[in-house]
């Protein structure tokens, strides 16, 4: 709609001076600049807006804050996640500590002595019962304790020298993907937690403010609009008439509609390749059927005063590469 209102008043301007006109070529048209829309990427609750229509912010400046209400329990489990992780990827890391080398190499003496002493009093009833003094019983009593006691020993060595070898590689492999599986978990969820936080990308100023604290945004609806004024830019319409005078790379002179104030110079970065009717605001229905080009210019060092939806008269006639 601003577009087709622009179109209109370009024409009856361009219809005053007369369409035969062979003079200087004069549009009307806004200041316009590139628009930001400042919106979660999940579904949250407006906690705050610190910022209002027409605020100038900076880059990094906290426009709103937004909440979940799960936010703050995931991210202390996923942190706690990360810790126990790391603790159990580090007692691998490290093996076996002194204390529990020591006992396990005690173990091992302690079995061995019992493995020996049940093998002598084996071997101490097997003489015995050779002689018959002693029953089959007793005798295959003492070879059982033997045998318990040789395994005994068995498992204590075995236990030792895995403590000394220390933890395997397919052990700490796991541990390791365990704690970066966990810490990608911690990230995405800061990761949606700084999302709650809207920040100014750009320097700018504020355009419009679309919601209040208290409020429920889903994913890409707009908490403000941030308008970057550092990238002005005026767009006009041209009859196709002259549209063939016009070239990209072309200067133009911008001044204050209705005044001599001078904003500065464009240049011209768009030409549209399709032409459009005026709309039906146009004042007759010769003008309505005029054809119109729309063209963009880009502000070259703009004056202070910048201010998107102002005004501005567009008089084009410098060719492209012309001194300023």
């Amino acid at each position: 709609m601003a577009q087709r209102l622009i179109a209109a008043l370009a024409l009856a301007t361009l219809t005053a001076c007369g369409r035969g006109d062979a003079g200087p070529l004069t549009a009307r048209g806004t200041i316009e600049v590139p628009e930001i829309d400042l919106a979660p990427t999940v579904g949250a609750r407006v906690v705050s807006i610190g910022v209002d229509e027409g605020h100038m912010v900076q880059m990094g400046d906290t426009v709103a804050l937004l909440s979940q209400a799960d936010m703050p329990g995931s991210l202390a489990a996923q942190r706690a996640r990360v810790t126990g992780a790391e603790a159990n990827l580090r007692d691998l890391e490290r093996g076996a500590r002194p204390e529990e080398t020591e006992r396990a190499r005690a173990e091992l003496a302690a079995a061995t002595a019992e493995a020996e002493r049940t093998a002598t009093d084996r071997d101490r009833l097997r003489s015995l019962f050779s002689k018959e003094v002693i029953s089959r019983q007793q005798l295959d009593n003492a070879e059982a304790a033997a045998r318990v006691a040789s395994e005994r020993r068995r498992s204590a060595a075995e236990a030792l020298a895995l403590l000394e070898a220390g933890s395997r590689r397919d052990r700490i492999a796991a541990a390791r993907a365990e704690v970066a599986n966990a810490r990608a978990a911690l990230a995405s969820w800061e990761a949606r937690a700084a999302d709650l936080v809207l920040t100014a990308p750009v320097p700018g100023r504020i355009l419009s403010r679309q919601a209040e604290p208290g409020e429920f945004l889903g994913p890409g609806i707009p908490a403000v609009t941030l308008g970057e004024i550092a990238r002005p830019w005026v767009r006009v319409f041209v009859p196709a008439a002259r549209i063939a005078e016009i070239r990209v790379g072309d200067r133009a002179t911008i001044t204050v509609d209705g005044t001599t104030q001078t904003v500065g110079t464009a240049r011209v970065v768009a030409i549209n390749t399709r032409a459009e009717f005026t709309p039906r605001v146009a004042l007759t229905e010769a003008e309505r059927a005029d054809l119109m080009f729309g063209v963009k210019l880009d502000l070259e060092a703009p004056f202070e005063g910048v201010h998107p939806g102002l005004w501005v008269s567009v008089r084009f006639g410098q060719p492209a590469g012309a001194d300023r």
